[in-house]
């Protein structure tokens, strides 16, 4: 990787809001994740993310989500159990086109169940958009 291309992941990890000491929580890792991406959050932040079963409370939750992975507000509300107050939700969904795409419509319906409110998108790799949600208190 290029110094540019290092410094524009890294770019990506700050947009998301991250910060150096942050603690955050990984679901729906599996082998097609950006792993990119995973790295330059983990150099941010300076530590591993936590995987779905850490008790830790978490700062921020990353949630990689496809079609078929299963019922979205379940794992939206799972994803809420260590969260802090504070703390945000980044749905990273496939790009259009690629295997796995998810329609917003899918997130902007799932989230206000499950008590979370649709901030921003955005795109954090060459095949990954990431949808920011908030609890309605915090908007």
């Amino acid at each position: 990787m290029s110094e540019a291309d290092a410094a524009t992941s890294v770019n990506v990890a700050e947009k998301l809001g991250f910060k150096n000491g942050d603690l955050i929580q990984e679901f729906g890792y599996d082998d097609d994740v950006d792993f990119d991406l995973r790295d330059d959050i983990e150099d941010l932040t300076g530590s591993e993310m936590l995987d779905e079963d850490d008790h830790e409370v978490a700062d921020a939750v990353i949630l990689w989500w496809r079609d078929g992975d299963g019922d979205l507000v379940d794992s939206l509300m799972d994803s809420l159990t260590t969260l802090s107050e504070n703390g945000v939700v980044w749905v990273l969904t496939p790009k259009s086109g690629r295997d796995g795409y998810v329609s917003p419509a899918e997130i902007q319906e799932a989230a206000p169940t499950a008590g979370l409110h649709v901030t921003t998108s955005a795109g954090v790799s060459k095949d990954w958009s990431a949808v920011r949600l908030v609890s309605r208190k915090n908007k």
